[in-house]
């Protein structure tokens, strides 16, 4: 199993915002500048499949597996003999909010998986949460 965390706290922005930023799947594309589309048929809640499609690469179904709004989501993609987690969560922390980002795959093929996928994502995860947060305060 490999782990990457990231993290950012800002201030001067509301939850409702930044949850709003992170919960519309359908528009991920306008701030995430590494997807070609992400898509998801119904509400932002546990069960429900999305589909993403990174910039050169192939499309991915991700099941959310939690949701608790203005809180967190935790999504899964399954790949060959290894699954991908990602937790993100919302800390407040009085006047802050703090932004956490934490991937996970475990599986017999984890290591390939990490190589092959993880790692790309982890790289981006400061531009990303960057992108978030100027989506939200753009509104």
């Amino acid at each position: 199993m490999k782990t990457y965390t990231h993290s950012k706290i800002v201030s001067n922005i509301e939850l409702n915002k930044l949850w709003d930023v992170w919960s519309d799947i359908n528009h991920w594309h306008t701030w995430q500048n590494d997807i070609d589309y992400a898509t998801l048929d119904g509400d932002f809640k546990e069960g429900n499949i999305f589909t993403l499609k990174p910039k050169g690469g192939p499309k991915v179904k991700i099941q959310l597996l939690k949701v608790v709004p203005n809180k967190q989501f935790v999504d899964l993609t399954t790949f060959p003999l290894a699954k991908m987690y990602g937790d993100h969560t919302f800390i407040v922390h009085g006047e802050e909010i703090e932004i956490k980002t934490t991937m996970t795959i475990d599986g017999p093929l984890a290591f390939l998986w990490n190589k092959i996928v993880m790692e790309g994502i982890v790289k981006k995860l400061d531009s990303q949460t960057d992108n978030l947060i100027k989506k939200a305060i753009q509104g």
